[in-house]
């Protein structure tokens, strides 16, 4: 093994999908690298891939195995896809936890939900401030995104300099949190003998036209609002603290009282007013008066942007929610844009407000919702100020990177699509891909943290498809069949093709498996258990055209 330092990029999670970001760096001697974490987030399950899952997480495994390197681990923003998996994957890593106020205030919730200590995590002030973490020193920049103290880091290394951009914009004029400041960028790019590798966000770099501002919503939101006749509801997405600002603004200023329902944006609006981030959000109204109000004169902003079933939204959109309900001639505002995947549960809750009479408005034409990520000219901007020497292009999905990259190279820069698990040598002028670590998910499944590939997810989704058979035979002190064998079903027809029921079709091939089976078979409960799941798969097959899950449970009475 080389003593040979040098300088390393692993992705766990975030690079090849969108979401569940995790970064790690690392310098020092092959196999001997000090490392450091950046984010613990999480992505969203989905009935089709992961039916039953609470939280999708990134497999830390190669982190965990390292832990005794991890000098600490750095969250850049508040957002569920890189502060979520905090509380739950912190135990495996243990190392100090580093974050502005705000991100520190959500970041603690999060280790207190699942009974983690507090005092790991250790609240930093932006660039200038410095963290020292072995060979590191990181700084936190400001950035403007969609969710207020979002930063950049600077990681200064003896290798040289990492810019890591996290989620980003080129926005002027956020409406709360701080600006994209170009000459702040100008600066660090010239610093430190100017920027070495720069790991930067591609979620937008199919989008053509340049970014637009948060303000630039004000007056169509206001305007929106103020044309209604009947109550307004408006969703979007809860740690959006600017665009719950905009909304009850508008709200206000058309003469309505302004609610807000669901627990996710009382607490993002609660933790951005305790740390100061937040000092002018428009009064509001509790539910209880809410109900009081007349419809003309009330606003409600809710959650449920993407279309949760347990959200305020989809909760409207099944009637009465906190004794607030939509009526004929009411307004539902999605300013917001549906992540892909969200889709079916967003279309779910239009259809029911549209059938209950209500006006859904989407964000089609633009006019209500702009993006928290930098589009293609912004990210090619930032490369012109930055003049990185290597381009790691990260939170996206395979195409995303793939086309970050083609645009890097363009330009000069050595490029490398390193997606989760892709072990990168920056030690050069040339990123060198070095090794393939395994980086799946990890699965919070009710309480417990469950692998991918532990198959307990493949059970449940075969069960969904199939269905599922319960077979419990007896057998004798001489291992003859006590009476005759049961069946219970689940997930299946119980009137097979024929006209008969299921369960007795099922019941009567076992009893004549039984009646003929030799000793040898009886008494060996692998040979019965493979022959009592052919028999049920093989008549399930042939009556109702499905191949189910087959438990057998097979009892011996035992002489006393």
């Amino acid at each position: 093994m080389s003593k040979k330092n040098r300088l390393i990029y692993l992705p766990l999670g975030g690079a090849g999908e969108i979401g569940m970001n995790c970064y790690v760096f690392g310098y020092g001697p092959e196999g001997k690298e000090r490392l450091i974490v950046v984010d613990l987030g999480v992505t969203f399950p989905d009935m089709d891939g992961s039916p039953g899952v609470d939280l999708i997480m990134p497999d830390i495994t190669w982190a965990a195995e390292n832990a005794d390197r991890i000098e600490a681990i750095f969250i850049t923003h508040a957002h569920e896809d890189h502060v979520g998996a905090l509380g739950h994957l912190w135990p495996r890593l243990k190392a100090p936890v580093y974050a502005r106020p705000f991100t520190a205030a959500i970041a603690t919730l999060k280790m207190e939900e699942q009974g983690q200590p507090l005092d790991v995590i250790r609240v930093v002030k932006p660039r200038p401030e410095v963290v020292e973490a072995g060979p590191f020193k990181v700084q936190f920049v400001p950035v403007s995104h969609s969710i207020p103290e979002s930063s950049s880091l600077i990681i200064d290394t003896p290798a040289g300099r990492i810019v890591h951009t996290a989620d980003f914009k080129l926005d002027g004029t956020p409406i709360v949190g701080e600006p994209f400041n170009p000459e702040e960028w100008y600066r660090i790019a010239r610093e430190a003998g100017g920027v070495k590798v720069l790991t930067c966000d591609s979620t937008n770099v199919f989008s053509p036209l340049p970014g637009r501002s948060e303000a630039t919503l004000a007056d169509p939101l206001s305007e929106l609002i103020a044309a209604q006749e009947g109550m307004v509801v408006a969703t979007t997405f809860a740690s959006n603290v600017a665009r719950l600002k905009t909304l009850a603004e508008a709200g206000r200023a058309a003469g309505r009282s302004v609610c807000l329902l669901g627990r996710a944006m009382k607490k993002m609006i609660t933790a951005a007013v305790e740390t100061g981030v937040l000092t002018d959000f428009p009064a509001i109204i509790p539910p209880e008066e809410a109900v009081e109000v007349p419809r003309g004169n009330l606003m409600l902003i809710v959650t449920g942007s993407q279309g949760e079933r347990r959200a305020a939204s989809a909760q409207l959109a099944r009637g009465k929610y906190l004794g607030l309900e939509m009526k004929e001639g009411d307004t539902f505002l999605f300013s917001s844009k549906t992540i892909p995947g969200n889709e079916r549960g967003v279309i779910r809750v239009m259809n029911a407000f549209s059938e209950m009479g209500v006006d859904v408005i989407d964000d089609h034409n633009g006019l209500y919702h702009v993006s928290g990520h930098a589009n293609r000219p912004d990210l090619e901007a930032v490369h012109d100020l930055l003049a990185p020497k290597i381009l790691l292009p990260m939170h996206g999905e395979h195409r995303h990177l793939r086309e970050h990259c083609r645009i890097g190279i363009a330009k000069g820069i050595a490029a490398e699509l390193a997606i989760n698990g892709t072990m990168v040598d920056l030690t050069g002028n040339e990123p060198e891909v070095v090794e393939f670590i395994e980086a799946g998910r990890t699965y919070l499944d009710g309480s417990v943290l469950i692998g991918a590939m532990d198959g307990v997810v493949r059970d449940r989704i075969r069960m969904a498809l199939n269905g599922h058979v319960l077979a419990t035979v007896i057998l004798d002190e001489e291992d003859q069949p006590l009476g005759e064998a049961w069946v219970e079903i689940m997930g299946l027809s119980e009137t097979a093709r024929s006209g008969a029921s299921l369960v007795e079709r099922i019941e009567g091939e076992l009893n004549e498996f039984l009646d003929t089976a030799g000793d040898k078979v009886l008494r060996n409960d692998d040979k019965m258990e493979e022959a009592i799941k052919r028999i049920v798969r093989q008549v399930s097959m042939e009556e109702v055209g499905k191949k189910p899950e087959v438990t057998v449970v097979t009892s011996r009475l035992v002489a006393e």
